[in-house]
């Protein structure tokens, strides 16, 4: 082995080796050690191949999370195969689409699923066997039955570097969803160098609650594996879940979207739990503000680290537990809402239209490279010539660096307002609400004004028991940034609409009033 590359399923078989007794996963009650673990994989790994699936052939996933999930997954790292990873909240006809996009020949599913599958086969979608995680129907074989028959002797096919490994669907707010296709090489880059970052430990004990088909799960998932620690995985979030778990698991290190943060804190039980154990914290997805990150900090202390990455390239920027200086000088407590600084094998510009580079405090597009770049959008080398330029990956995000080359994300470039001329960022204009004591969520997005060409709308969800008016809110805007950027009209909303990563769902948020616009105009 050491004069062979090393590829991802590597790793599962160096767990079990030198760790084969030590758990490897938790699971609502089920503990699996590496060494099962990776008998497991390898006994998927070999009902895979015999179903005639060669090295780079695809098979589709359509699970929450769950133990199977790992397995599944595994064998194609293990064996050279491309995992799809399902977004489960799709519709059939959205789900019929990424199958015809990536023809993969195998379906491993869960039974929750089965009306959404039996869809599927109705639609014609090329998969040619469905294996389910629960009991056998007629056309769909049981997962366990599948791998009591199989042997777990080291599957027939091995991958390398560069071969795929997983294909994941972006959510599509920008329309059609592109399959992004990345490689061991990426993946095991970015693995390593959060693992690096953020000083994992062999003895840590990490928390897995965001979507197994979402990149973010997937990698602290690997970020951990690689030093042989134990993942605790479940279903779904759920606050109270998750607090009692902490203690009872004594979870040293987790990862979180904001609005998960969000949701502990407002957990009537957040205090009755004993937390002592964790010491990290990981926020991803989508950017914290600054008033929830220092409630964050009161309540959890100062464990949060910010990655910041995307699923074209896994990781791009971190800032470290340390940098969150919320007490400290002027350019500490600013830092806050920095997405920090590139990974140490990652690079990053901000550039102007005509490709130069920003000076600091300038606003420009961000550029990433590094080895955890996809390798690009599958069936689609016109989006990949766009997106990956001169090994530069176009993130569609804006920001700028300040004068220590700390990177601040300021807006996705799609959700930047041009009113009267002026850039207005949402996130600034998100900042200033969510310094308000009645908001507790806030989302704020370009409308049409006949004058203005856009102008500016805040959708609010009140804290409980709070409130707050139009005109308070937008006078309150006025008080902390210029006025020419403060909202010009508020809606009170009882929730705010959200991908599955955790993200606000502008896109939705913005379609009523451009729909509205258009039957005007027609």
């Amino acid at each position: 082995m050491h004069d062979t590359p090393v590829v991802l399923g590597d790793v599962i078989e160096r767990n079990a080796r030198y760790f084969p007794g030590k758990t490897a996963v938790v699971f609502e009650g089920r503990r699996v050690t590496f060494s099962a673990f990776a008998a497991r994989v390898r006994r998927v790994a070999n009902v895979l191949a015999a179903c005639g699936l060669q090295r780079q052939a695809r098979f589709a996933v359509l699970a929450q999370n769950c133990l199977e999930y790992f397995e599944a997954v595994g064998a194609a790292e293990r064996a050279g195969f491309i995992a799809v990873t399902l977004n489960w909240r799709l519709s059939p006809q959205e789900l019929g689409q990424i199958l015809d996009d990536c023809t993969p020949t195998v379906l491993i599913f869960e039974a929750q699923f089965t009306a959404q599958v039996e869809s599927l086969r109705r639609h014609g979608s090329g998969i040619e066997r469905f294996i389910i995680i629960g009991p056998a129907t007629e056309w769909a074989e049981s997962y366990e039955d599948a791998l009591a028959a199989a042997p777990d002797a080291p599957p027939p096919l091995r991958p390398q570097p560069d071969d795929g490994v997983y294909l994941i669907y972006t959510s599509g707010t920008t329309g059609k969803p592109k399959g992004v296709l990345l490689s061991h090489r990426a993946i095991l880059s970015a693995a390593i160098g959060i693992s690096w970052e953020q000083g994992v430990r062999p003895s840590d004990r990490m928390l897995i609650v965001m979507p197994l088909f979402h990149i973010g799960a997937k990698i602290n998932q690997l970020a951990n594996m690689v030093l042989g620690t134990t993942i605790i995985l479940h279903r779904a979030f759920d606050p109270a879940a998750v607090l009692r778990c902490i203690e009872e698991e004594q979870i040293t290190c987790a990862h979180l979207a904001p609005i998960m943060v969000r949701g502990l804190l407002d957990d009537p039980g957040l205090g009755r739990w004993c937390k002592d154990s964790l010491r990290s914290i990981q926020y991803a997805s989508a950017p914290m503000s600054v008033a929830l990150l220092q409630e964050a900090m009161a309540a959890f202390g100062p464990i949060f680290t910010q990655v910041y990455g995307m699923t074209e390239c896994v990781v791009g920027t971190i800032l470290h537990a340390h940098e969150h200086r919320p007490d400290g000088d002027a350019a500490q407590a600013r830092r806050l809402a920095s997405a920090g600084q590139p990974f140490f094998d990652h690079a990053i510009r901000v550039v102007r239209p005509d490709g130069c580079d920003c000076a600091p405090d300038e606003i420009g597009d961000i550029l990433i490279r590094g080895p955890s770049l996809m390798t690009g959008y599958w069936n689609n080398s016109a989006a990949t010539v766009e997106a990956l330029r001169d090994g530069w990956m176009h993130t569609g995000d804006v920001g700028f660096f300040d004068s220590e080359a700390f990177l601040f994300i300021v807006d996705r470039k799609k959700d930047m307002i041009v009113s009267g001329g002026e850039n207005i960022y949402s996130r600034e204009v998100e900042e200033a609400l969510l310094a308000h004591p009645a908001v507790l969520q806030a989302a704020v997005i370009g409308v049409p004004d006949r004058r203005w060409g856009e102008s500016v709308k805040a959708c609010i969800v009140l804290r409980p028991a709070c409130a707050a008016g139009e005109d308070e809110l937008i006078q309150h805007c006025r008080d902390l940034i210029a006025s020419y950027k403060k909202p010009r009209s508020v809606d009170f909303l009882d929730a705010l609409p959200r991908l599955f990563n955790g993200k606000i769902d502008k896109k939705q948020l913005r379609a009523r009033y451009w729909q509205d616009q258009e039957r005007q105009v027609s």
